[in-house]
């Protein structure tokens, strides 16, 4: 039984990678527990581990004294020098070796799930350690089970979960399947670790770039800023630090390659990739790619944009439910407010625009109004704004937010079909 405790001891040690201390500690804490269980909490008790035979040996203390009143925390002086000590004295403290077989089935089954969680505990406290400074990283797994929509990601010894809110709409996974991600957090909590995923983050994209651009890696071109929406498509912005090197295309690569790896990783995601600028018109210019500009009004006081396009460059500049116009919006910083060339003729002078906001269910009069002193002063910039701006207008929801962005996206559909259909029967 003996040498099997010490086997037993270094070979949990050496599969979970917990110091043989720590093991020890716990089978002494747990030992511990089972006497106070089996002779009561006022009795001394003190247990420890005897690496030479292998034994967790538990003492129980008793005071040595002429006549014994309480026979649970006393020995008489007698009895004292009969059994331990034949110099005990009274008032000595003597201890007695207790045979652990005395337990109990109860005291032992707490005994061992004392030793399971202190184990637990510390194997935690190890991947802990080995995690907290990972932050920021790209990870590889495999799925290992779903709970509660989230998703459980074996990475060798410890699991990550990717929640629902980092999942990638429309993207399914099957048990076993291989799983890219970024580590978001790394937290304790009383569930134990929690090492948090994500495939949704923007520096998830960024992460994907600096692995399949060795120019990235090595500092040569700097990534600015990152935008996404998740699934549908991306925007990138980068500049190089070396004239000689286009960032652009070395983060396209030979015939797309580069490029195309992070789509395939991404499933499907579009990604512009943008030169950035410190000319902001010129930023924004790109930033709206793939659409052509013609003309920008700057507005600093603001920082909103005026963006001028041709009347067949509308649709594209804006993108479908106002998608590319919203990403060049996170990408630059700008408030951008799109109108085409036959727009920009007919608005009139004044609130025409704030006339306009009304088209939008849900914006009366004075909504409108309020939305214009804040910079909202079209259609098309309430489709480019993100909802957790919008609802920090006070009367205006997230809910509501997100219901206007999404009814000035379709308005704007079908604004551009019409024009295209008029344009189309005068030809």
């Amino acid at each position: 039984m003996l040498p099997e405790l010490k086997r037993l001891i270094e070979q949990m040690g050496k599969d979970r990678g917990i110091s043989k201390e720590i093991i020890v500690e716990a089978l002494e804490a747990a030992m511990l527990t089972a006497a106070s269980k089996k002779f009561g909490q006022n009795v001394e008790i003190e247990a420890h581990y005897n690496d030479e035979t292998g034994e967790v040996e538990v003492f129980q203390f008793k005071t040595v004294v002429d006549k014994v009143l309480h026979p649970e925390t006393q020995i008489s002086k007698e009895e004292a020098r009969a059994t331990l000590d034949e110099g005990a004295e009274p008032g000595d403290s003597l201890g007695m070796k207790i045979e652990t077989s005395q337990f109990g089935r109860i005291a032992v089954q707490l005994a061992k799930q004392i030793i399971i969680q202190r184990v637990k505990d510390a194997e935690c406290d190890n991947i802990y350690d080995e995690y907290k400074d990972r932050r920021g990283e790209l990870v590889n797994g495999f799925v290992q089970r779903f709970e509660g929509g989230s998703i459980v990601v074996n990475l060798g010894r410890a699991e990550g979960i990717v929640p629902p809110s980092e999942q990638i709409h429309r993207e399914a996974y099957k048990r076993g399947e291989r799983i890219r991600a970024y580590i978001v957090e790394v937290k304790k909590s009383p569930k134990g670790l929690q090492i948090i995923l994500s495939r949704t983050h923007p520096s998830f994209l960024k992460a994907l770039f600096e692995v399949e651009v060795p120019e990235i890696s090595e500092g040569l071109i700097d990534i600015i800023n990152v935008a996404r929406e998740p699934g549908k498509r991306g925007k990138i912005a980068v500049k190089s630090k070396d004239k000689d090197i286009d960032p652009v295309g070395a983060c396209v690569g030979m015939r797309g390659s580069r490029v195309q790896s992070v789509v395939q990783e991404l499933r499907g995601e579009k990604i512009d990739i943008i030169p950035y600028s410190e000319d902001p018109a010129k930023y924004v210019s790109s930033a709206l790619s793939p659409a052509k500009v013609n003309r920008i009004f700057i507005d600093d006081e603001n920082r909103t944009m005026t963006v001028i396009v041709p009347d067949d460059q509308l649709s594209l500049a804006i993108g479908k439910n106002g998608q590319n116009v919203r990403l060049a919006v996170k990408l630059t910083g700008w408030n951008i407010d799109m109108k085409s060339e036959t727009m920009e003729q007919a608005q009139e002078e004044g609130k025409s625009g704030q006339n306009d906001l009304t088209k939008i269910t849900g914006i009366g009069p004075a909504m409108a109004e309020k939305l214009f002193s804040k910079g909202i002063k079209s259609i098309a910039m309430v489709a480019a704004t993100e909802p957790e701006l919008l609802s920090q207008i006070p009367g205006i929801g997230e809910k509501t937010a997100q219901q206007w962005i999404e009814t000035a996206g379709k308005i704007l559909n079908e604004e551009i079909a019409g024009s295209k259909s008029d344009s189309s029967s005068e030809n």
